[in-house]
């Protein structure tokens, strides 16, 4: 092979090579913003209106926002309840770990509520009115329409009411 076309051949790998690392370097910069791994999930306090001993991450969107679509965990200690409440777009759940219980109606009532196990989902329609409590520390993960929003059947429920 004439060096000539050696040189070229060499130039043109070097510079196929070039751009498919800066394409897999810029690729990884940017994604790694949209994902996460479970010990890099950014929990914080929850919000006013849930009940105190959460903790939530916003994984994606923004759930307070007029519109667009988020995503959030919630994790929770054995033992927390989620008092009867409603929402006014549907409420999609995947449980992530520990074992939820699920009630439908406007009294708490455990001997009526559900049991989810980890990997369980479930959508609730708007206005469905229901409440929660866990069994171990369970995390799920809900998305959405924004805003999420909580509407306690009794408002005296409303954590955000007793500061």
């Amino acid at each position: 092979m004439k060096p000539k076309m050696k040189l070229t051949l060499m130039l043109i790998g070097l510079l196929c090579g070039g751009g498919l690392l800066f394409t897999i370097r810029a690729q990884t910069n940017a994604s790694a913003k949209h994902a996460f791994t479970p010990d890099a999930i950014p929990y914080g306090p929850a919000p006013a209106f849930v009940p105190a001993g959460a903790q939530l991450a916003v994984l994606e969107g923004n759930p307070g926002g007029s519109s667009g679509d988020y995503t959030v965990r919630l994790k929770m200690p054995d033992g927390y309840r989620f008092p009867p409440h409603w929402h006014p777009q549907r409420e999609n759940v995947t449980v992530i770990s520990g074992t939820f219980k699920v009630g439908m109606g406007d009294r708490f009532d455990e001997s009526k509520m559900a049991t989810f196990p980890a990997g369980s989902f479930a959508y609730l329609d708007p206005d469905m009115h229901h409440y929660a409590m866990t069994s171990g520390e369970v995390v799920v993960q809900i998305h959405g329409a924004a805003p999420l929003q909580i509407n306690y059947v009794n408002p005296d429920d409303d954590p955000s009411r007793k500061k």
